[in-house]
């Protein structure tokens, strides 16, 4: 009668079975480990939005302990129905001792609410020779919570007339200390992955990954499977699938880039305003919402703001409202669907986002005229993920910003442009904010990846095309020309 249940059984029973990335994921990392498998075996496997293969893939060949993993197993172990009354005692005062030593190891988590805390072993033990691995407070706290799970462990294996869903709270038990112990002890000069603390909700998360899964995902996927194919509107980089077989660790592949059914050329207006100051200058903000007013004007609203981070969102949200007539909404105002569905349903609007307005959003029709990108989206550098991998490639003795930084923001901003033309009968302005498109070497990278549509730097041009209707073709527009390379 269990849900599960049922549903692998029709799995079981089907040719063709539709899951998300990450029970494929889940299901492929449990794969030859001692309790099997959650998907029936299969023939081929088809990814769609398969750029997002790396991000979901290495949360499952790592390790994670949350702290509501710890409290959830324990309120089943209490919950758990025993026979024998000693046992019950037993099992209750490990159980309570584990739940109090817990809640005194996330303490040393408190600085997680301001984003991500890399996790180094040096926080909890120090020390050389004779003193080698002496714990620190944060040290001994892991060592009282390692500990009291040896005894909750040693005490659920020797239960009496144990019911059956005793084996998996001892499995889940014992995967719980040595997730916790691959966290916070395993770590080398050579070491491959990276660890970090951080706050989701009400529950602390520790968690290690893998830098790069190149070589598991050709291990695990691509060498044991007849038939892998990905998907993506946004697989290439500068007409290229280099960088997504490299980051996937694909070694030999067919490859097609289907041509777009819409017409770009006259659909859509890319907007790249002039003398636009560096992103990294105090007066952007001031010059980007001024180029933000002046669109909204042009386009009578409907537009997405997509900003790079929440601060510069909530900033320009700040700067622009005053200066425009239309209704703002901004990502955070409630739930992403519904902040969504008041766009669509609110003529004229403005909504100012971020990265989960990037991609996997379609608005039709008019309701979304005009997409304005600020920046150029490079990932933050102090993120541990990104950090680990950049120096991954710099060990290696190859560029990072090149062979990593770059594709990735490439990749990115497509999934934002993506977000203007959703029909063949859509059209609309796209702009850049950000200078370095055209000021930088590289920016040649993102301007040869994007749709062919025809380009601008003036603003009337982009008054002409709302204000006549006309499409892009018919608008007078600069001759372009390939800028000035004036270095990184």
């Amino acid at each position: 009668s269990c849900f599960i249940t049922r549903a692998r059984q029709r799995a079981l029973e089907s040719e063709i079975i539709i899951v998300n990335h990450h029970l494929f994921f889940a299901d492929l990392a449990l794969r030859g480990r001692e309790w099997g498998q959650v998907l029936p075996d299969y023939d081929a496997v088809i990814f769609d939005e398969a750029h997002q293969i790396e991000d979901v893939a290495m949360q499952y060949f790592g390790a994670t302990v949350t702290s509501y993993q710890v409290s959830d197993l324990l309120g089943d172990l209490n919950r758990l129905s025993l026979a024998d009354r000693e046992s019950v005692v037993e099992v209750t005062r490990a159980s309570t001792r584990v739940g109090a030593l817990a809640d005194q190891f996330w303490l040393n988590f408190a600085g997680t609410d301001e984003g991500k805390l890399v996790l180094h072993r040096s926080a909890f033990f120090r020390g050389r020779g004779d003193k080698a691995d002496e714990p620190t407070p944060k040290g001994e706290r892991f060592l009282a919570l390692r500990n009291a799970l040896d005894r909750l462990i040693a005490t659920i294996r020797v239960i009496r007339d144990a019911p059956p869903e005793v084996e998996s709270l001892l499995r889940r038990t014992e995967q719980l200390r040595f997730d916790l112990e691959f966290i916070i002890l395993v770590e080398s000069e050579s070491d491959t992955f990276v660890r970090w603390a951080e706050r989701r909700g009400r529950s602390v998360v520790l968690q290690a990954m893998p830098i790069d899964t190149s070589s598991i995902l050709n291990d695990r996927l691509f060498s044991e499977n007849k038939t892998v194919i990905l998907t993506s509107a946004t697989l290439t980089t500068n007409g290229s699938f280099d960088f997504i077989r490299n980051r996937l660790g694909i070694v030999k592949a067919a490859e097609m880039v289907a041509e777009s059914s819409y017409d770009y050329g006259r659909q859509a207006l890319l907007y790249l305003p002039p003398r636009m100051p560096d992103p990294r200058e105090s007066r952007f903000a001031e010059a980007a919402s001024s180029e933000i007013v002046r669109l909204l004007r042009a386009s009578r609203g409907r537009a997405f703001v997509l900003c790079t981070s929440s601060a510069q969102m909530v900033n320009l949200r700040r700067m622009v409202e005053p200066e425009v007539d239309f209704p703002i909404f901004m990502q955070g105002d409630g739930s992403n669907s519904g902040v969504l569905d008041r766009f669509r349903r609110t003529p004229h609007s403005v909504l100012f986002a971020t990265a989960g307005f990037w991609q996997g959003v379609d608005v039709r029709g008019e309701a979304l005229s005009c997409v304005i990108i600020d920046k150029l989206p490079f990932a933050v550098p102090s993120d541990p993920v990104v950090a680990a991998r950049q120096r991954f490639i710099e060990r290696q003795g190859r560029s990072s910003f090149g062979e990593y930084s770059v594709p990735a923001a490439v990749i990115t901003l497509k999934q934002g442009v993506g977000r203007l033309i959703r029909s063949a009968t859509d059209r609309g302005v796209l702009s850049i904010l950000d200078p370095r498109i055209v000021t930088k070497s590289y920016g040649q990278n993102f301007l040869q990846s994007l749709p062919p549509c025809r380009i601008t730097r003036q603003i009337e041009e982009v008054e002409a095309f709302f204000s006549s209707g006309m499409d892009p073709s018919g608008v007078v527009v600069d001759e372009w020309h390939e800028p000035e390379r004036v270095g990184e």
